[in-house]
């Protein structure tokens, strides 16, 4: 089957999910700076994961421009990345509102584990459907990107409890090191292209 519903569906859910998160911005009634003080922790986690909606869209969008087609597996795996990533605005608020305490922090690390994991998985099932041989294998590869991101993860949770600033410092590298262009499924995809049009 085609791919065109499953990226239309989940470019509509990130926008959703994205918009949640605004929405818990509410701005303060008095009209002082010194009133938009204690948004800053709804402020910062709001831009936060803000960042990492937008690497997911990023990466989805660059995953599937390398996917012809998709099956009921894929479909299956897709939706699990969107529920995990569906959470974010919950975890988000929740670290906001409580100035960063430590589970609110062990709970946004554990929903990023398990959407790097759930993105881990929906890369293998396309690889898996398109071939050893498919342009996505080369342009994934073995992604050590997402492997290192998910440990990164796993030390974070811990730390929420012990020193919370050191997971958010966490949480950000994984931001600062997927913001970092990856062109690899750009530079694949334009040799792929290239040879088939050679090859005609």
């Amino acid at each position: 089957m085609g791919k065109g519903r499953l990226e239309a569906f989940s470019d509509g859910v990130l926008a959703i999910i994205i918009t949640i998160m605004v929405l818990e911005l509410r701005p303060p009634h008095e009209p002082t700076l010194e009133a938009l003080r204690p948004l800053v922790p709804k402020f910062v986690s709001y831009v936060l994961s803000f960042v990492y909606i937008g690497i997911y869209w990023n990466n989805h969008h660059h995953l599937l421009q390398a996917v012809r087609r998709v099956n009921g597996r894929i479909l299956w795996a897709n939706m699990h990345l969107l529920f995990w990533l569906s959470l974010v605005p919950f975890v988000t608020a929740w670290m906001g509102e409580t100035g960063f305490s430590s589970w609110p922090f062990a709970a946004y690390g554990i929903v990023m584990l398990f959407a790097g994991v759930a993105y881990f998985i929906l890369t293998r099932l396309l690889i898996a459907h398109h071939g050893e041989d498919s342009p996505i294998l080369k342009a994934v590869g073995h992604d050590y990107k997402g492997q290192v991101s998910v440990g990164l993860y796993l030390l974070a949770i811990p730390f929420a409890f012990l020193e919370p600033r050191v997971s958010f410092a966490v949480f950000v590298i994984v931001a600062v090191m997927w913001l970092i262009p990856d062109r690899r499924i750009e530079r694949t995809l334009a040799k792929h292209e290239h040879e088939e049009h050679a090859g005609h």
